[in-house]
């Protein structure tokens, strides 16, 4: 747009074109629910103040999609379920009114698993009444992760630059890592989560997913605000910043690095090892560091979660327009209950069930397991391993390598998971392309104490200008026998 090369106008409309031929036609990615039905109208009004020199920061006329239990004032925000199929609010949430005032093009809504993963152990990702199966760009039949799988497999299609994910544990660094993309889960309180439809206000937060860690740093940028409504992000307006323009190349010498390895695959480490040699031979002054034992942390972690959904999601479905029918937990179980067919063709609401059986936010057990496992991953989790170390961040795996997608048997979950300490902490997490292993994608995380987020994003980008490690989809439609995940 700068170069005059294309208008906004253009740019939206040959998006507009890929999504038609890559996830409605061929491939059939599944990865939008909808297209604002304004997007180029939006264009246009970039076009025109760029054309009159009034252009209101990086982002504007920049095609962004929107997770789709994200309010948008064009669409409705279902968050994948038929259940929230006419909650049209008419509304901006926050985080994006913020992106509309910098002039970003919010060009639709991308599918998810449906209710943000939550409904059911034993889901498979990707999946939603609403939008079908999300399928991975580099191996149809394989997982996209969730649940920000459509934002995932949009943005590593190139059906936009960028796309806003949401995390409650794994939900933005996953989708990242196992579609090639660069993702970042803030830390929590620095982008709004009003208008977002909620599992848990201890841990939900949005997050930025791109291609390149600059492109995730210009859309974080843009995300970060204190917002009234919600008390967690009081603090935000003192960490609003350009932080892609302190990205350089050189930002990992004498860095030292806290390199945390954990089981995992002969292939995996493989590449591990050399992701770990890129970031010394950028400058970094690499330091192992072992994962204290937390016992209880994921049974605690649990107890949080499915007390607080109940509380939160009820308080969200209060505020939405008459329309929607279902207004508690209880009319959302029994909802899924009278539509088995379409609701629950492959798996439950598990999850939704032990929701319901919960005692509320004054429950002694949950306050008690609120402060235990956020003591756990903080104190003597992530803080306690960069000072065992003395050391400014911690690498490891993000996760294995997509798995296939299951209707009959869900998740099956294989390798190292990086997510669940930086997500009940609060901590930021940042995630980048360490290539393909068996021609899968699989992603190297960056973890820091809380706001350490410019130096994660400085320590990515010089590994990522190190490395150009990520590869470009194919769209095969399934690994190849001889690429195969191969041992331990």
């Amino acid at each position: 747009m700068a170069s005059k090369a294309h208008s906004s106008a253009e740019i939206t409309e040959l998006y507009i074109q890929r999504i038609k031929m890559l996830d409605h036609r061929g491939p059939t990615l599944r990865s939008v629910i909808a297209i604002s039905p304004n997007a180029l109208e939006q264009a246009r009004a970039s076009d025109a103040r760029r054309k009159a020199g009034k252009l209101k920061g990086p982002l504007d006329g920049v095609p962004v999609l929107i997770k789709d239990n994200i309010e948008t004032r064009e669409l409705p925000t279902t968050a994948g379920s038929l259940a929230l199929k006419d909650n049209w609010t008419r509304r901006d949430a926050p985080l994006v009114a913020l992106l509309r005032a910098q002039g970003a093009v919010i060009l639709g809504k991308t599918n998810l698993s449906e209710w943000a993963n939550i409904r059911s152990t034993n889901s498979m990702s990707g999946w939603s009444a609403v939008g079908g199966l999300v399928r991975n760009p580099y191996a149809l039949d394989r997982t996209s992760c969730g649940s920000s799988s459509g934002s995932g497999a949009a943005v590593a299609a190139s059906l936009a630059p960028v796309a806003v994910g949401t995390e409650t544990d794994g939900s933005v660094v996953c989708p990242s890592a196992m579609n090639g993309l660069v993702g970042l889960k803030p830390t929590l309180g620095l982008v709004s989560r009003t208008r977002v439809v909620p599992i848990s206000h201890s841990q939900d937060t949005p997050g930025p997913m791109a291609r390149t860690v600059k492109d995730t740093a210009i859309l974080f940028s843009a995300m970060v605000g204190s917002d009234p409504e919600d008390a967690a992000t009081k603090d935000a307006g003192r960490y609003r910043r350009d932080y892609a323009a302190a990205l350089s190349d050189t930002a990992l010498r004498g860095t030292r690095v806290g390199v945390w390895r954990p089981q995992m695959a002969a292939d995996l480490s493989a590449k591990f090892d050399a992701a770990l040699e890129q970031l010394r031979l950028a400058g970094a002054v690499l330091v192992d560091v072992k994962l204290p034992e937390l016992n209880g942390l994921g049974e605690a972690e649990s107890l949080v979660l499915y007390t607080e959904l109940k509380a939160d999601l009820e308080a969200y479905l209060a505020t939405t327009p008459p329309s929607v029918k279902t207004r508690t937990l209880a009319d959302v179980v029994a909802f899924n209950e009278a539509n088995r067919a379409a609701e629950m063709p492959f798996f439950g609401q598990e999850g939704f069930l032990r929701a319901q059986r919960t005692k509320g936010l004054a429950d002694p057990e949950y306050v008690a397991a609120r402060a235990r496992s956020q003591r756990q991953a903080s104190v003597e989790g992530i803080d306690a391993m960069l000072k065992a170390g003395n050391v400014h961040l911690l690498v490891t795996p993000t996760y294995g390598t997509p798995w296939l997608s299951d209707p009959a048997h869900g998740d099956q979950f294989t390798g190292p998971s990086a997510s669940e300490l930086p997500a009940v902490s609060g901590y930021p997490h940042l995630t980048v392309p360490m290539g393909l292993v068996n021609g899968l994608p699989a992603g190297l995380s960056f973890i820091g104490t809380a706001y350490s987020e410019q130096m994660l994003l400085n320590a990515g980008y010089a590994y990522e200008q190190a490395s150009h490690a990520r590869v470009v989809p194919t769209y095969r439609r399934s690994v190849p026998a001889d690429l195969g995940p191969r041992g331990d």
